[in-house]
């Protein structure tokens, strides 16, 4: 299935890119999860339409603990609620969606091992979410967590990757050449002898051509092949994008 143009007319009129990619995380995280992944390591996806946290603004509403009184009986103890100050600085804030698969370990408790990032349009429209995406995907790096960007956004010209190694700090020769807009990137983070490497896969994308197979990392002596082109052949059957 050719990768095709989900963020331009007619698909981007017919089929909202929101669900196109909630269906292409759910058949990626499939994929692992029956075709690929070892056992004790599963693939959850994560869609977030925005921020994680939502102020009420309902009035507050008293809760209160229970606890035995002498009489046998059962108390409420109302519970304090404590409000600060108000706040000297207000800072602007961006909380752009988005659509993440976690690998985790499942033995011996719940540990991120490796992470799918799929790209959205708020993640590139400007220098503030740029730089914050590029940052979350830096700190995947520095805690040894495989990773993979997937940015298939066309109305939108940053390169993610690029963003990042800007933000290292790292030698622009690093940087994909031409700054592809979309493009797919696997990331496998070592260190060996105290000294840490990071190896890297890029693969610019096309409209029209089919989507790589990337190295997905989940230790250092053990990556699982993510085949792209097949989770989104899937994700279109799903959406029907035949009949579009």
């Amino acid at each position: 299935m050719p990768l095709l143009d989900h963020f331009h007319p007619p698909l981007s009129e017919r089929r909202p890119w929101e669900s196109f990619h909630a269906t292409w995380a759910s058949a990626l995280a499939d994929s692992l999860n029956q075709e690929a992944l070892p056992a004790g390591y599963i693939a959850l996806e994560q869609v977030r339409s925005g921020a994680a946290l939502e102020i009420n603004v309902a009035a507050p509403s008293e809760s209160g603990a229970t606890a035995s009184s002498e009489g046998g009986g059962t108390a409420t103890a109302t519970r304090t609620v404590w409000t600060p100050a108000l706040a000297p600085m207000l800072l602007p804030a961006a909380f752009p969606p988005h659509c993440t698969i976690e690998i985790v370990a499942s033995e011996g408790g719940r540990t991120l091992v490796a992470a799918l990032e799929i790209v959205s349009p708020g993640n590139k429209d400007r220098p503030a979410t740029r730089r914050q995406f590029a940052a979350k995907c830096a700190t995947y790096l520095s805690r040894g967590i495989g990773l993979i960007v997937l940015d298939v956004v066309s109305s939108r010209q940053a390169n993610l990757h690029n963003e990042m190694i800007e933000l290292l700090g790292l030698d622009s020769a690093f940087a994909m050449a031409g700054s592809p807009k979309i493009y797919a990137v696997a990331y496998r983070p070592l260190q060996e002898a105290g000294v840490g490497r990071m190896e890297t896969w890029p693969h610019p994308l096309s409209v029209g051509q089919s989507l790589p197979t990337l190295p997905l990392s989940l230790a250092a002596d053990l990556c699982v092949a993510l085949d792209l082109e097949a989770a989104y052949a899937e994700a279109c059957q799903r959406r029907r994008l035949d009949e579009v």
